[in-house]
């Protein structure tokens, strides 16, 4: 089915005014509603939770009959259940639209369906447009919505020669400015931070989102430490805005990962109860991450400076032990993006899944 440009234009509506609804539970969705000849008759999105959902706020702003026709433009799929409000996917039905334009398939066991049922009623249904768009929106949403956890992402910064430290332990600064006004953006967008005891003694680190002048970002991730020593009670994460929550953690960390310790990982993942979790640091907790599979996106701040280790042999790579014993298990990953900030580079870059990871050494073995 095509699309045309009316319609191309109406979902970039949609996904920038989807952003004006809170995030939290529920998704953050957009609606356009078009005429027949394309002209936007309405806009909606999604106020939080229990108000009516996008597609309905912009059903909500036109008269009776009005909406007879018209093409309805969602970031995504309409829902199909009973919640707190009705299913949309019946509203535009009985509202009498005739075509409807979706991002992203609602993962939801309950809530998809719409599609389906919209097909059932005569109306067209066209889905994926500009769906890899509106998935940057909903990413957080829609791993929580798949696993059952937050969505995390792993930030480190390091040496061109991978470490994360001098052989004192003293660790700022690697990165430049720049670099680092990036970190604090990207802390900005999480519901909360996670560091071990490690960093939080060495480093003492607010773990507050500030803006390059000091000031803070108006959005503040929670922060939580991971690990069994205590917080000194002068220590700068007292002064975040958000309480700390402190985790023993006890049976989170080693050298080598086992299914009980990737378990108790998922467990405080899932016993935040937030959407998007920021793990600042340091090589054990990330490592920690990697090696149970929980990690969704690798933020990898490369500055271009030698560090090496200390003449007594001591060492502080970036990361610690993944559990690769051989080459055939190593975690492979795909580039995202390479970013250059300032003199230093940003890799961000995604977990390959599993099935991409056995193709990989089945080319290999036919060379």
């Amino acid at each position: 089915m095509t699309v045309d440009q009316a319609e191309i234009g109406a979902m970039r509506r949609a996904l920038e005014i989807a952003v004006r609804g809170p995030r939290g539970v529920n998704p953050q969705v957009g609606a356009v509603l078009l005429s027949p000849a394309g002209e936007v008759l309405a806009e909606g999105w999604h106020h939080g939770a229990g108000t009516p959902h996008a597609e309905v706020d912009a059903l909500s702003k036109l008269a009776p009959g009005q909406a007879r026709g018209a093409t309805a433009v969602v970031t995504l799929e309409p829902c199909n259940h009973h919640g707190r409000t009705g299913p949309c996917a019946q509203a535009l039905i009985d509202a009498g639209v005739a075509r409807v334009l979706y991002a992203v398939d609602d993962p939801g066991a309950a809530s998809s369906g719409g599609a389906e049922r919209l097909t059932a009623a005569g109306v067209e249904v066209v889905a994926g447009v500009l769906e890899g768009d509106a998935h940057a929106l909903l990413e957080s949403w829609l791993t929580v919505q798949r696993l059952g956890r937050p969505h995390v992402t792993v930030k480190w910064a390091q040496s061109l020669d991978g470490r994360a430290a001098a052989s004192d332990g003293t660790s700022q600064w690697i990165t430049g400015p720049a670099a680092r006004a990036d970190v604090h953006r990207r802390r900005a967008g999480a519901d909360a931070i996670v560091v071990g005891t490690g960093t939080l003694l060495a480093d003492d680190p607010a773990l507050t989102a500030r803006h390059p002048d000091g000031s803070l970002y108006d959005h503040q991730p929670r922060p939580v430490v991971l690990g069994a020593r205590g917080i000194p009670d002068d220590a700068a994460v007292h002064r975040h805005p958000l309480p700390v929550l402190h985790r023993d953690g006890a049976n989170l960390f080693g050298e080598h990962a086992g299914d009980d310790r990737a378990s108790s990982l998922l467990t405080e993942l899932r016993t935040l109860g937030v959407q998007r979790v920021f793990i600042e640091g340091g090589p054990t907790v990330a490592s920690a991450f990697l090696r149970a599979g929980l990690a969704d996106e690798l933020l990898t701040y490369v500055a271009p400076t030698l560090i090496g280790s200390g003449a007594d042999g001591a060492d502080h790579p970036a990361l610690r032990s993944l559990g690769v014993s051989s080459i055939t298990g190593q975690i492979r990953l795909r580039t995202v993006s390479v970013e250059p900030l300032g003199d230093d580079l940003l890799i961000i870059s995604q977990p390959r899944p599993a099935d991409e990871r056995a193709d990989d050494r089945a080319d290999e073995g036919e060379k």
